[in-house]
């Protein structure tokens, strides 16, 4: 299952037909939690007697803030929400698939390649508001004009990898997982298939070993590569938006 593409469930008969795939769906999935777990954790805010909840909440958004002022500096924190939900969006979109039934939405190329190529606009936005239109198209013929092409196929690049480095872990992690399930299988087929009725039918070395596995490239690796794609977003984004200069 996870060395296919994602299924595609139906198709909505409009603009020469829309496909909803796995990934669509888990995709919306990830948006209606974040915004459900946003509206919860946001209500009934106190100042005098914040509850556990809130200090919890308020601990983790200033790491957050903190994070993107060390990287990005304190003029950047404006971006600290797209940063956040960039990393929300991706370590939910990965462990989504842990349910069994759902596609992670960050195994899918377009998903992280949509999020590189914002990132990438976001850049280019940043770099025209500091230099101009003119600055920002004479940039890449610096420091020589000769330089001109590579600088070129640098900028295309930069999502190129961004989007493959994430999708290609997240992928990769399931791929093997399936693989070794599978060897788990027939490994218990082979060693246990003397026993007598369905003693012999029951995979015995596929229970707790898939699960420990289970915890690096689903969990770990999925924030992992979130906070990868995140703090590469911050320092492309940061290089872009230099502090202002003082008069």
């Amino acid at each position: 299952k996870a060395m296919n593409g994602p299924m595609i469930y139906f198709i909505i008969p409009i603009l020469g037909g829309i496909p909803i795939t796995q990934t669509t769906v888990s995709s919306f999935l990830v948006m209606v939690i974040l915004c459900v777990a946003g509206g919860i954790l946001g209500r009934n805010l106190q100042k005098r007697q914040p509850s556990g909840r809130q200090v919890l909440v308020e601990k983790l958004i200033t790491v957050l803030y903190d994070m993107v002022a060390d990287t990005m500096g304190q003029h950047n924190l404006y971006w600290t929400p797209y940063i956040g939900t960039l990393f929300l969006s991706s370590a939910l979109g990965s462990l989504i698939g842990m349910t069994g039934f759902l596609r992670s939405a960050t195994s899918d190329l377009s998903t992280t390649l949509t999020w590189a190529l914002i990132t990438s606009i976001l850049v280019w936005v940043c770099s025209i508001r500091t230099n101009g239109v003119w600055g920002w198209l004479k940039g890449y013929a610096e420091p020589v004009a000769v330089m001109l092409p590579m600088n070129i196929i640098s900028e295309i690049a930069q999502p190129i990898s961004m989007a493959f480095r994430h999708f290609g872990n997240i992928m990769g992690g399931g791929v093997l997982t399936s693989l070794l399930y599978s060897a788990l299988a027939a490994a218990s087929s082979l060693i246990f298939g003397w026993l007598p009725g369905l003693l012999g039918e029951i995979p015995y070395l596929q229970v707790g070993i898939p699960a420990v596995l289970s915890l690096y490239f689903d969990i770990f690796s999925g924030f992992v590569q979130a906070l990868v794609f995140s703090l590469l977003t911050m320092v492309y984004v940061g290089n872009a938006c230099p502090p202002p200069e003082v008069e």
